[in-house]
């Protein structure tokens, strides 16, 4: 459901933010929320670095921002998926996980996924390292994750190593995080800054 309504963007005192609202013009489009969200396809990609947000979430049922990265240009999901953040509903920790053709395909080695605690009412970075042989993911600079590549027959293990963009969005409802109740919106994500290291 993500748009650009002008209502699901503001920036204040220098904070971009990003809304989850209850569609109130179910005439022009039915869908019953919105939301907004941003991503760098085709302007800014990375790779080779250290990648790192500054976001602030607010919870509420339904509610399912996430910071993540693609592959510029490869389809998902054969050039891998880069989940920084994602928070489910007002979770007090947040995941962060790796998708590509071989953790779809069912293969546990190594290890995907991590979660990391958050303070759930403050800001909190969330970043990924992007090396040629391996990935490193953190929240407030404590490692969670560190998936690298391996030898293995399997395909797409480790497509990460290629030019990728940066997604931030204010999703609301999906199998995973449940119904929305819209008694809890509107609901904001909060970004204080992105910034990028390369060698």
């Amino acid at each position: 459901y993500m748009s650009d309504n002008e209502n699901l963007y503001s920036v204040e005192d220098g904070k971009l933010i990003l809304r989850g609202i209850v569609n109130t013009e179910r005439s022009i489009d039915t869908v019953p929320f919105l939301t907004g969200g941003l991503y760098t396809k085709d302007k800014k990609t990375f790779s080779n670095g250290r990648i790192e947000i500054k976001a602030k979430l607010q919870g509420a049922r339904g509610a399912w921002p996430a910071i993540w990265m693609l592959a510029q240009n490869a389809k998902w999901p054969h050039g891998g998926e880069i989940d920084i953040m994602e928070r489910l509903n007002s979770d007090t920790f947040a995941y962060q996980t790796v998708h590509s053709p071989y953790t779809l395909a069912g293969n546990t080695e190594p290890n995907k996924s991590g979660t990391g605690a958050i303070n759930p009412d403050d800001y909190n970075i969330y970043g990924v390292e992007l090396y040629t042989d391996s990935l490193r993911l953190f929240i407030n600079d404590t490692y969670t994750l560190t998936y690298p590549r391996i030898e293995t027959d399997k395909e797409g293990q480790f497509p990460y190593n290629q030019e990728m963009y940066l997604l931030i969005d204010m999703q609301l409802g999906g199998n995973w995080v449940g119904s929305v109740t819209a008694g809890d919106l509107p609901i904001e994500m909060w970004i204080d800054w992105v910034r990028c290291y390369q060698k």
